[in-house]
C-alpha cells in the first residue's frame, strides 16, 4: 500500500472516530430527553426531608470488613432462585435467602469494585447499598436461565458474586425518576462537592446521571421510614461498577478494578489549585459535573471525615473486595496517596492566603 493511501486512511480514521462519537452521543442525549419528557411520574411517599449525607459518627469503629449491616447482616444459605434480570452490563438474578430476605446477585469485573466503593463512601457519610462478595454457594431452583446460564452451573453452583440487598421496605425510584448532578437540592453545597471527589478518587469513569437515563443513569432515590416514623428521601450512587481502575472519557482510555493502572494515574489525581479552586486529572462520562468548581472548603470539609479512615480500614475493605495479597497494598498506597493530595491542597491554600 502507497503511503500517501495509508495516509488517507489514517487522517479518514482521525477524523472519523470523533464525528461518529459525537454523533452517538447526541443520538443519547435525544433519545434521554424524549424519555425523560414523556415519562409517567409514579407515586411516591412524601418525604419530610431531603438527605444526601449524615454524619458517620466515630470513624475509627467503623467495621469496613463487613460494611453498613455488620456481619449479622450478610446473606443466609440457602438461597432460593426468585428471577433472573434482563437489565445490566453484567448477569443477575434474584435470590432469597434463609432470612427471607431478597438479595440481587450480580457477577462480572464490576463486582469487586463496586463492594469496595460502597464500604468507602459508606464510611465517609454517604448513602450506599448493603452489598457483600460471596467466594462460593449454591442456588436453589435456579433454571430457564439466558446470560446468567454462564455464572450458575447445572447444580446451582457458583463463585465469585456480589450480593446486594433488595429491602422491600424501600420505594426506590431509579432511572428517570433518580436524580442529575446539576439538578438536586444540595447543588452547591459541601456535601454535593464531597461526593464529586469521591468520585474522582475512586477512579469512577461511570458518573451517569437522569440525563443519561436512554443509557441508563446510576442515580436513584430511596425513600425510607426512620424510626420516628418520618420519610426521608436519600440521594445515592447505586452503581460503582466503573471504579478502581483507569478514569477516562472513552472505553478505549478507561477501565475497572486494575491496581496498576488506579497507581498509574495517582500523580495526576490533584493538579493545581487556582483562586481556590482545584483542577482535576479525572475524565469520565460526564467530566465537567465531577470535576468544575470545586474549592478548598469543599475539600476541607470533606477531610474532616475521609481523613480519619485508616489504612487498616482500607484494607478490610480491600478484603471484603477479595482484593489480591498483590493489589491490596498497591490500592492502599495508592488511596492514601491521594488523601494526601487532598490534605496538601489545603496546606498550600493555607500558605498562600485569600486570593
Amino acid at each position: 500500500m502507497k503511503t500517501q493511501n495509508i495516509l488517507l486512511i489514517v487522517v479518514i480514521i482521525a477524523i472519523g472516530v470523533p464525528v461518529v462519537n459525537y454523533l452517538i452521543r447526541a443520538l443519547w442525549r435525544l433519545l434521554s430527553e424524549n424519555k425523560l419528557r414523556t415519562a409517567e411520574r409514579p407515586p411516591t411517599p412524601g418525604a419530610a426531608r431531603h438527605s444526601l449525607w449524615r454524619d458517620p459518627g466515630d470513624i475509627a469503629k467503623l467495621d469496613l470488613r463487613w460494611g453498613q449491616d455488620g456481619q449479622e447482616g450478610a446473606p443466609k444459605p440457602p438461597f432460593r432462585f426468585v428471577k433472573e434480570h434482563k437489565k445490566g452490563t453484567s448477569p443477575n438474578v434474584t435470590v432469597e435467602d434463609a432470612n427471607k430476605r431478597r438479595w440481587r446477585v450480580k457477577w462480572g469485573d464490576e463486582v469487586k469494585p463496586e463492594i469496595f466503593a460502597t464500604r468507602l463512601v459508606w464510611a465517609a457519610g454517604y448513602f450506599a447499598e448493603s452489598n457483600f462478595f460471596i467466594p462460593e454457594g449454591s442456588i436453589e431452583g435456579a433454571k430457564d436461565l439466558k446470560r446468567a446460564g454462564k455464572c450458575i452451573n447445572a447444580d446451582g453452583t457458583f463463585c465469585d458474586a456480589r450480593f446486594e440487598l433488595d429491602d422491600k421496605a424501600i420505594v426506590k425510584r431509579f432511572e428517570e425518576h433518580g436524580w442529575s448532578w446539576h439538578s438536586n437540592p444540595f447543588v452547591g453545597t459541601h456535601e454535593l462537592n464531597g461526593l464529586k471527589i469521591l468520585v474522582m478518587l475512586l477512579s469512577n469513569w461511570d458518573n451517569k446521571d437522569q440525563r443519561d437515563v436512554a443509557r441508563g443513569s446510576n442515580m436513584a432515590i430511596f425513600y425510607r421510614k426512620l424510626a420516628d416514623g418520618l420519610i426521608e428521601a436519600q440521594y445515592l450512587i447505586i452503581d460503582w461498577g466503573g471504579s478502581m481502575g483507569k478514569w477516562g472519557s472513552n472505553v478505549i482510555s478507561r477501565g475497572k478494578w486494575n491496581a496498576e493502572d488506579f497507581a498509574q494515574q495517582t500523580p495526576k489525581f490533584v493538579t493545581g489549585l487556582q483562586n481556590g479552586v482545584l483542577q482535576w486529572g479525572y475524565t469520565g462520562q460526564r467530566t465537567p459535573d465531577a470535576t468544575e468548581g470545586i474549592s478548598v472548603e469543599d475539600v476541607r470539609w470533606l477531610i474532616k471525615y475521609l481523613g480519619q479512615i485508616t489504612d487498616f480500614q482500607i484494607r478490610e475493605a480491600l478484603l471484603a473486595s477479595h482484593a489480591s495479597d498483590s493489589e491490596i497494598p498497591l490500592f492502599t498506597d495508592s488511596l492514601r496517596s491521594r488523601i494526601n493530595q487532598l490534605k496538601d491542597a489545603i496546606n498550600q491554600s493555607a500558605l498562600v492566603g485569600p486570593s
